[in-house]
C-alpha cells in the first residue's frame, strides 16, 4: 500500500488519543530514538491483536508488517492496519517460515523497520511463551540492529477470541537496540547467541512488570 502520510497521521493521532485515554497506555523508552537514524527490527512479545496496532502508534517511525488476511476483512480496520504499515499474509504463505522470512528480509532491505513477534503467535495466557529463531535470522543475513519490545497489559484489554477492548492499563517499554559484532553473524552459533540475549531482554521485562 502506497503510504498517504495524512491518512497515516490521522489514523496514528486517534489511535493514541483512545489509548491514552481508555487503556492509560504509559510508555517508556530506555535509549533516546533517534529518528533518522538506522532501520530496526522490532521484535515484540505477542498476547493481542491490539500489539501491532500499539507499536505502530508509539514506534515514531512508520513499521511494516505481516497480518492474517482475515484482520483485512472488515473495511475501517483493514484501513487502520494497512496504514500503519501492516502487510497481508493468508494462512498458506504464513506457513511458510521461509517465505515470511525472506518477505521480512525484503521489506528490510527496501528501507523499513519492521516488526515481527518472535513468540510466532500470539499467547493464549498472556505470559512469555519461547522465542522462536526467525528474528535471528533476519538479523544474521540483514546485519540489523533489533529494538526489544515489551507489552503489558494488552492481555487483559483484549486476550485471543475477544472482540471487545476493555478499559485495563497498558504500559510498553522500548528497549535498548541490541547490536552485535560481524562474528557473531558469521559463525554457526551466532543465531543462538542472538536470541539468548533477546530471550534474556524479554525475561527481564516480564519480570520488571510483575506484581505491577
Amino acid at each position: 500500500m502506497k503510504q498517504n502520510k495524512v491518512f497515516y497521521a490521522i489514523v496514528r493521532t486517534v489511535f493514541k488519543i483512545f489509548l491514552r485515554v481508555y487503556n492509560r497506555i504509559s510508555i517508556t523508552w530506555q535509549q533516546k530514538f533517534d529518528a533518522n537514524g538506522e532501520n530496526f527490527i522490532v521484535a515484540c512479545n505477542h498476547a493481542s491483536n491490539m500489539d501491532p496496532v500499539i507499536v505502530g502508534c508509539f514506534f515514531p517511525r512508520r513499521l511494516r508488517y505481516f497480518a492474517k488476511e482475515e484482520l483485512f476483512k472488515f473495511a475501517p480496520f483493514r484501513l487502520a492496519i494497512e496504514s500503519l504499515g501492516a502487510v497481508p499474509v493468508s494462512r498458506e504463505n504464513n506457513a511458510s517460515a521461509a517465505g515470511a522470512l525472506r518477505g521480512f528480509m525484503k521489506l528490510y532491505e527496501d528501507g523499513n523497520d519492521v516488526l515481527i513477534f518472535p513468540e510466532g503467535g500470539r499467547s493464549l495466557d498472556g505470559k512469555l511463551q519461547p522465542l522462536e529463531a526467525g528474528v535471528a535470522v533476519i538479523a544474521s543475513h540483514t546485519h540489523a540492529p533489533i529494538l526489544p519490545v515489551f507489552i503489558k497489559g494488552s492481555f487483559a484489554a483484549m486476550p485471543p477470541g475477544s472482540a471487545l477492548i476493555k478499559p485495563k492499563k497498558i504500559r510498553v517499554i522500548f528497549g535498548e537496540p541490541l547490536r552485535f559484532p560481524d562474528e557473531v553473524y558469521k559463525t554457526k552459533n551466532g543465531r543462538n547467541v542472538i536470541m539468548a540475549e533477546l530471550s534474556k531482554r524479554f525475561s527481564e521485562f516480564e519480570s520488571q512488570f510483575e506484581g505491577k
